[in-house]
């Protein structure tokens, strides 16, 4: 059975700009509008409602985000643009409820300007100029942004107060790894752009809070990286970096040293496995009896633990600079559940 595609939050923004801007002109609230895409087809989108008020007239105009099968967060959620004619703009973008503001650089949109990208920003102003001729104010909500907005890439790119208004096709494909792929890219580039030479690849929130906790480091030099090792380690050489740590747990961490670059569940084979055959290896021993590689490091003794611990340190970072060829200093650092030290392998000085 085929997926079905949605369309992006864009693509509902400029939708409902350009039902506002009909009733604006002063024509009838319109039930769906015809929406030219950047890839020059058509499509129509439901117009959810339309409201106007005076002194001074302006028209809000809400569409449903509709993401097809693609797990979005958005999906559902109401996209509103409010037009109010502004003859002292061409089209002046105003965040409002729920739509978050840039306050780092290195994305496409400066600090201190609503975060609707480009490409939205072109096809809001298209639907706009396909009514009215005239300058516009066009404020963009999306009521529930700002919760919203916690589960997504937006505060680790300094995206303060709600949600990015996205999308470069006006189509939302469903699970599709590009997106994933842009966001991390993304916070490579804010990274690079706040000047930070030694960042911190982490899995997730865990190594997030270790990696402050154990160093000094700033907001934007930690990347979670999730599962996507193998993308962030290529992207690297596209960046000015001069080091790069990798702490997390082994969990996820140790798969790097396996070769494999992809560490979700799903696609990859458990850690414990990789574990009891090297603890023969290196202890001399079988691996103590568990299902999870916290329940084997946590069941050795404490110079076994450090022993074992250090030595997957040091095989994660031989993997990696493999992968990275050694451009630049590696530093592993493993931790456990608790973001305690377990092992590490290589100069940590640049993060001190």
């Amino acid at each position: 059975m085929s997926l079905r595609c949605g369309i992006t939050t864009g693509a509902c923004a400029a939708a409902a700009a350009k039902a506002a801007a009909s009733v604006l002109t002063g024509r009838v609230a319109p039930r769906a509008v015809e929406l030219g895409l950047p890839s020059g087809e058509t499509i129509v989108v439901p117009i959810l409602s339309v409201q106007s008020r005076q002194d001074p007239l302006a028209v809000t105009a809400a569409v449903r985000k509709d993401a097809g099968d693609d797990p979005d967060v958005t999906h559902g959620m109401e996209v509103r643009v409010t037009l109010s004619w502004d003859d002292a703009a061409d089209t002046l973008f105003v965040a409002g409820e729920g739509v978050g503001t840039v306050t780092k650089p290195g994305l496409q949109v400066l600090p201190g300007q609503p975060a609707i990208n480009p490409v939205p920003r072109q096809m809001i102003m298209t639907a706009i100029r396909d009514i009215t001729p005239r300058g516009v104010r066009v404020e963009i909500s999306v009521p529930g942004g700002r919760e919203i907005a916690k589960k997504t890439f937006n505060p680790r790119l300094g995206i303060e107060g709600g949600l990015s208004i996205l999308g470069t096709t006006g189509i939302v494909r469903p699970y599709c790894i590009r997106v994933l792929h842009d966001a991390l890219k993304c916070t490579l580039d804010v990274a690079a752009a706040c000047h930070v030479t030694a960042p911190v690849l982490v899995p997730g929130n865990i190594g997030a809070r270790a990696a402050r906790r154990h160093f000094s480091v700033r907001e934007e030099q930690v990347i979670q990286v999730g599962n996507e090792w193998g993308f962030v380690l290529d992207q690297l050489s596209h960046y000015p970096f001069q080091a790069v740590m990798i702490m997390g747990h082994p969990g996820k961490v140790v798969k790097l040293a396996d070769g494999q670059w992809d560490t979700h569940s799903s696609r990859s084979s458990p850690v414990t496995r990789y574990l009891s055959g090297l603890c023969p290896e290196i202890l001399g021993h079988a691996a103590p009896d568990s299902t999870t590689a916290e329940g084997i490091l946590a069941s050795l003794a404490p110079r076994d633990q450090k022993t074992l611990a250090d030595e997957l340190a040091r095989r994660v970072r031989s993997a990696v600079a493999g992968r990275i060829a050694s451009r630049f200093p590696i530093v592993v650092f493993l931790i456990n559940m608790a973001e305690q030290c377990l092992g590490t392998d290589g100069d940590d000085s640049p993060w001190q």
